[in-house]
Order: structure tokens, then sequence, then C-alpha cells
């Protein structure tokens, strides 16, 4: 790819910058230059610590992945104690709220007399639909709070104290379940209802504030901001590739939250062989995990400070930029110019509020900033969608296997095969199939990802879309098979068929997921990462509410169509993602030229004064991606 930039996407000045320095070429790459250099490795063969490319050796050395000290990966193990707790909890939920008590249950514990029928466990019998609003309801109210967890993160707290106040309320949620569970609570299904919902609401505040925050936490402690090039002891030159390692320590996360998921297997049997008080018992347990991690990592992580008020910068920016003749300043690709403060002092505007004399707070730095994370968020639009296709609508696929023959084997039990699949998956992703395409230099860009993984997604609908017509057609109730006492009360079809629907859109996640979380990271601004982070989780609250609009279609013999819609929603999601975003890898280079020159001017002007404690006047150098794209 070429050196220059989009001069019609970049300001010029900063272009003008850019190519008179060291990216002209290799001849003028002053190789005794400290501005040159990372610090953050040094040794034998390193002296001067990692040295930035020069645009030959970025095209031609052979490229390697970097590392994170091992300590930071137990992050991951936290991550994988909160997501066992979680979905082994959410995992049962839906039995546990939409089917009564079975009868002669065992010491009333919900779990059936016979334990080869094909009846599931039960405790309260509010029915589907109850049981997919409030299930609907945790993962809503579970990935609306990540706004503000991940807000109170990056502006006051920091990432490490907001999880633990994620910490505290996640075990306070379990134990509250543990006491909605208890065979005389279960006896009175309307109490039941009162400790479940309080769960539920405080299980989403724990979620809300671990979930934004750990894997930027994770990612923090690589601390390479650009590839370098490092001298191994054989003597050959290598390119330390950032973004690659990134997407490593991606898969390597999404991977602990899929070992985490699989631990409902656990507590799919135990709430069918024992009960369920035992089965929500057993998540408190993993769950203790966390903190133990957390008090043992805490004094040797790397911590990035907490910036201020956001949220107060982003809404006086944004009121600038759209201020009146906004679509005049779009059309001639300078809208955001508009509100950096070196712009409004050359055209006479010295405040805010010109009327309140309010301070201009922000500097051109902000801007860039409000851009680029307007910018990296596009991308979240459509996954609303994939997420409806990624597992369904509701509780409607364990609900379409308790329609089926299971001969024992809990209902609840085949979403394992989700997890399961990204457990064995991304491994192969990881270290077969990547290797294999960087070594021959076969491209799969993000787009291209992103897409493949929507494709699959919807092809997981057409087939929970076909399972159902089967299960109608064969039904002893017809096309009223979710609630059938008739005969067995199901269709004959083997409930193992399900397994087909979350293989596939599993395999999904591991495409368009792992692809989006990264993509959250790399392009966020560095005090913006936790609240970017945040908005992609949003997208599955959004999913969750259209999911809770259409929960009253959700009835016999209509079943067939929430699949079939899903589908093509995805397929229609896919095509318009990828024509979107077609260029978005040429922006991103963009972003990767520009940000390492911030990154070197910004040391630089470290060194020349010695250290500087408060940077926040700096010019705009610390961005950690450019102002490219509208």
């Amino acid at each position: 790819m070429s050196n220059s930039i989009d001069e019609k996407k970049v300001p010029v000045d900063v272009v003008d910058e850019i190519t008179s320095k060291d990216f002209s070429g290799d001849e003028e790459y002053d190789f005794g230059n400290p501005n040159n250099y990372s610090t953050n490795y040094v040794d034998e063969y390193n002296p001067k610590g990692l040295r930035y490319p020069t645009p030959e050796e970025a095209k031609t050395l052979r490229r390697i992945l970097g590392r994170a000290s091992y300590a930071s990966y137990l992050l991951c193990l936290c991550e994988l104690a909160e997501r066992a707790s979680y979905y082994s909890v959410t995992g049962i939920l839906t039995n546990f709220i939409q089917r009564p008590l079975p009868e002669n249950s065992p010491h009333g514990w919900g779990a059936p007399a016979s334990k080869t029928s094909s009846q599931s466990a039960g405790a309260l019998g509010q029915g589907l639909q109850a049981a997919n609003a409030l299930t609907t309801l945790l993962t809503f109210v579970a990935y609306v709070v990540p706004l503000y967890g991940g807000f109170v993160a990056d502006t006051k707290l920091g990432k490490f104290k907001a999880i633990w106040i994620g910490v505290i309320a996640g075990f306070v949620a379990h134990i509250l379940f543990v006491i909605a569970a208890i065979p005389s609570v279960i006896q009175n299904g309307k109490a039941a209802l009162a400790p479940t919902i309080l769960a539920i609401l405080t299980l989403s505040v724990g979620t809300g504030f671990i979930k934004p925050n750990l894997l930027p936490l994770l990612m923090d402690q690589y601390r390479e901001k650009a590839d370098v090039v490092k001298v191994l002891p054989s003597g050959e030159k290598v390119i330390v590739d950032r973004q690659k390692t990134l997407e490593r320590m991606t898969l390597v996360f999404y991977w602990a939250i899929n070992v985490g998921a699989f631990f409902q297997l656990a507590t799919s049997y135990i709430e069918r062989r024992i009960g369920f008080w035992f089965a929500f018992f057993i998540p408190t347990v993993v769950y203790i995990l966390l903190p133990i991690v957390l008090v043992y990592l805490r004094p040797r992580l790397v911590y990035s400070d907490p910036q201020g008020s956001v949220l107060s910068n982003a809404w006086r920016v944004t009121r600038v930029t759209f201020s009146r003749g906004w679509l005049k300043r779009y059309r001639q690709n300078s809208l955001w110019e508009w509100a950096r403060p070196s712009n409004m002092i050359a055209r006479g505007r010295e405040y805010y509020n010109e009327k309140k004399r309010t301070p201009i707070t922000w500097n051109d730095q902000w801007v860039l900033d409000i851009k680029q994370t307007v910018n990296s968020c596009k991308i979240f639009i459509y996954f609303p969608i994939f997420n409806l296709a990624d597992g369904g609508i509701g509780s409607i696929q364990t609900s379409q296997a308790g329609s089926m023959t299971s001969k024992g084997i809990p209902n609840d039990l085949f979403s394992n095969f989700n997890p399961l699949t990204i457990i064995i998956l991304i491994p192969i992703l990881d270290y077969i199939i990547y290797p294999f395409m960087r070594k021959y230099k076969i491209p799969f860009r993000p787009v291209w990802r992103i897409a493949f993984g929507f494709v699959l997604a919807g092809a997981s609908q057409i087939a929970g879309a076909v399972i159902q017509w089967r299960v109608y057609k064969t039904s002893p109730c017809g096309y009223y098979a979710t609630v059938c006492d008739v005969g067995t009360g199901v269709s004959p079809i083997s409930a193992w068929v399900e397994v087909s629907t979350y293989i596939l859109s599993a395999a999904g996640e591991c495409f368009a997921n792992t692809t989006a979380y990264e993509l959250a990271y790399t392009r966020a601004p560095p005090h913006m990462k936790g609240l970017v982070m945040a908005l992609f989780l949003f997208t599955t609250a959004l999913s969750s509410a259209l999911s809770e609009a259409v929960t009253a279609a959700l009835i016999d013999p209509y079943l067939i169509w929430p699949f079939a819609a899903v589908a093509i929603a995805t397929y229609l999601a896919a095509a318009g993602f990828l024509y979107q975003f077609r260029n978005l890898h040429i922006e991103m280079e963009q972003e990767r030229i520009l940000r390492e020159d911030l990154d070197r001017k910004e040391e630089g002007q470290r060194i020349a004064h010695g250290g500087i404690e408060d940077d926040n006047n700096l010019e705009a150098v610390t961005s950690i991606k450019s102002a490219v794209g509208k």
C-alpha cells in the first residue's frame, strides 16, 4: 500500500507533517533518533529497545506475535469464572420460570421423578412468555448497565475498581438465586418471583461493571502502541505485529468466555437430577474464584488513569459540531473541524457558551477522539440483528428442544454446544487457519470475517425454522406442540437435532464477535475504551429489546416465522455491512500510520521535557487512531 494518506479524509496540516517525516523513505530514517525506539522491551540483541519499522521493513520483514505478561492472562481466568457463573444461572433460568414443579418431584427441588423420561425440570410454572420476558430482561439490563460501568471506569474509578463493584454485586445475585430455589419458596410461585427478579437485576449490575472493563484491562497489558522491529538471537529482524497480537489476545479471552459458558452443562444435569437450589449453588462456588484472582493480580497489572469528564466534553463537542450549517460542512468533509478549539479561536469564538462565558474545556485532540469514537462505533449498528440470530429470539430454542424426544437429556443442555464449538474452533483458527493465511499472505480482512459470521448465524436460524416445521408435522398436538399433554407430549424427532443451530451460531461468533471486540478496542481513543466496549455490548441490549417486543408473538402455531424472519434480516444485514465497510481495511491502515506518528511525537515531547506529569494541554498527539472517515 502507498505510504501517502488520503488527503480528502485527513486534515491537510496532519498530512503534510506525516508525509514530510520518516515515512517518505528508508534513506531519511534516523536510526539514532531515540524517538524511533520503544523501550518497553530491552535485551542484549535490542539494547536501545524495539525500533519502529521503516516503510520497506514494514512491507518485507516477517511478522510475529508479541506477548503480554503471563500474569495478565489470569484476567482470562476471571472472565472464565464470571461467565461460568453467569451462564450456569441463565442456562437453567428458562426452565425454572417457565415450567411447573413436576409431580412427585423429589424433596420438591424441581427435578422430575423419573430420570429417564422426557419431562423437563421446573419450578415456578409461569409459562413461556413470562420466562422469555424475564430472561430477556436479564440480558437487556446486563448490557445496558455497561454504558454506565464503562463510563465511570474511564472517567472516575478506573477499570480495576469498577470490576470490583461488579464482583460484589454478582455475588449478592447468586445468593438471591439460591434463596429463590429453596423448596419452601418454590411452593409459592409468586413469592419466589420476588427474589428471582431481584437476583436478575443485581446480576445485571455485576455484569455491567465487569464486562466492559475486563477485556480493555487485559489489552492494556500489551505495552507496545505500534508495530516494532525486534532482533532475534539468530540475528533475524522481524516485526512484532500489534494488530495481530491484540487479535490473539481477543481470541484467548473469547475462548475463556466459552470455557466458562460450558459450565452450564453441569447445572443442566444438576437441575434435572437433583434440583434447582443445588444448580444455583454451584455457580456461587465458582464465582468465588474471581476475588481471589483479582487480589493476586492487583500489584502485577498495568493501569491507565481515569481521564475526567468524557461525556461532558463529548456532549459539548457534538453540540458545536452539529450547530447551524453542519450539513454543508459534512458535504465538504470538514464537519468535525468546526469544533476544534484552534479553529473556534481563529474565527473569533473564545467560549463554548458566549452568553454565559463558559470556557472551552477540550482541545483539538478531543475533537479527533470524539470523531474516532463515532467512526469506530459505526460497525456496531448491524450487531443487534446478528445477536438475534446468535441463539434465537429469547428462549425459543430451549423451548423448541423441550418439544422433541430427549430420553432424559435436559432440554437446556443442548445450548452447551455453542461454547463447546467455540472452545474447539478458536484454537483451530488461532494455531492453524490464521497462521496459514498469514504465511501465504492470504487476506481475510475484518469486514470479511464479520460478514462471514453473519452468514453462519443466519444459517442457524434457517435450521431452526426447518426443525420447528418438522416438530409441528410430527408432534401429537400438531401445530400446538410447545405445551402438549397428548400421548408422550413430544415429537418423536430426537432433540439432538437442536445441536445444529448452536454449532452454526457459535461458528458465527468466532468470526463476527471476536473481530468486533478487537476493533472496539484498537479503534477507540485511549480514554474511551471502556465506553466504546460498552457501546458494543449495548447492541445485545437492543437485541433483547427487540426480542421483548415480539415476545407476545412466540406462541403456537406461529413459531416457524420468528426463525425465518431473523434469518432473512441477518442475510440482509450481512450484505449491507459488507457494502458499507468494504474499504475499512484502507481506513484502518491510514489510522495505523497516523497513530504511530502521533505516538512518536508524544514520546519525543516527553523526552524533550524530561518527562511530563500533566499532558492535558499537549496538541493532538496521544490518540490511538486518526481522524479519517466521515
